[in-house]
């Protein structure tokens, strides 16, 4: 039977750069794999090599960009935990309407307190909100702490985990 995964959504911000570590250090204490899902649109993408002015390249090429970029930044995370397996996922559309689609099959969903939204003055992102009202699976929301590199001190799912443990 095959282990359903972590999916951590990551949006570039640095509250998702603190989900996308505290999402593989649960990974690896659980013993599941990742997937890193990173949801865009024609707006939010990177541009694609084949851009050029006056033409507009396939969505295809936008989903490359956008994978390439992923990878790149999330690079010195992952690297941390070689033995997690890692999984991407780019896909085309709204943020919350992709992670909702994802957490249908997830173990967990780990997400930060907010991402690149307009409206920082906000406790909870959109996004945020949307999943913990509406996923399919258990919602770990990360808050961005400055200055403290200590993965989180309490987590409690369908596995226990140690309480001399984070």
């Amino acid at each position: 039977m095959e282990t359903a995964p972590v999916v951590i959504g990551y949006d570039g911000s640095d509250f998702s750069a603190e989900a996308l570590r505290k999402g593989l250090w649960l990974a690896s204490k659980l013993g599941a794999p990742v997937r890193i899902v990173r949801a865009w649109t024609i707006s939010n993408a990177p541009r694609p090599k084949t851009w050029e002015p006056g033409f507009v390249p396939p969505v295809e090429d936008y989903a490359e960009a956008v994978l390439d970029e992923l990878k790149k930044a999330t690079a010195a995370a992952v690297a941390e935990y070689p033995q997690v397996e890692v999984g991407y996922d780019v896909p085309h559309g709204a943020a919350g309407r992709e992670l909702l689609r994802a957490s249908q099959a997830a173990r967990v969903i780990v997400v930060g307190t907010r991402g690149l939204g307009g409206f920082s003055g906000l406790l909870l992102g959109s996004v945020t909100g949307q999943l913990v009202e509406h996923a399919h699976c258990d919602v770990l929301v990360s808050r961005r702490r400055t200055g403290d590199p200590a993965p989180p001190r309490l987590l409690r799912l369908d596995q226990a985990i140690e309480p001399g443990e984070p």
